[in-house]
């Protein structure tokens, strides 16, 4: 399954609102330690290596 780039969020400005508001408040340790938690929780989902290989890639890239 090829990584999809472009946009495929339901009401992408929304989940951005509760991507902030989970941050609210947080120290940038805390920050840090709860984007690194939601990537691993995101990538058990998705669970395809090849998929999360080429992520890593263009995530790098960008």
């Amino acid at each position: 399954m090829p990584l999809i780039l472009d946009p495929n969020i339901d009401d992408a400005d929304g989940f951005y609102d509760e991507l902030l508001a989970a941050h609210h408040g947080l120290t940038k340790a805390e920050s840090d330690a709860l984007n690194a938690r939601l990537i691993l929780i995101l990538a058990n989902h998705v669970g395809d290596r090849a998929v999360l290989r080429q992520a890593l890639e263009v995530a790098r890239e960008k």
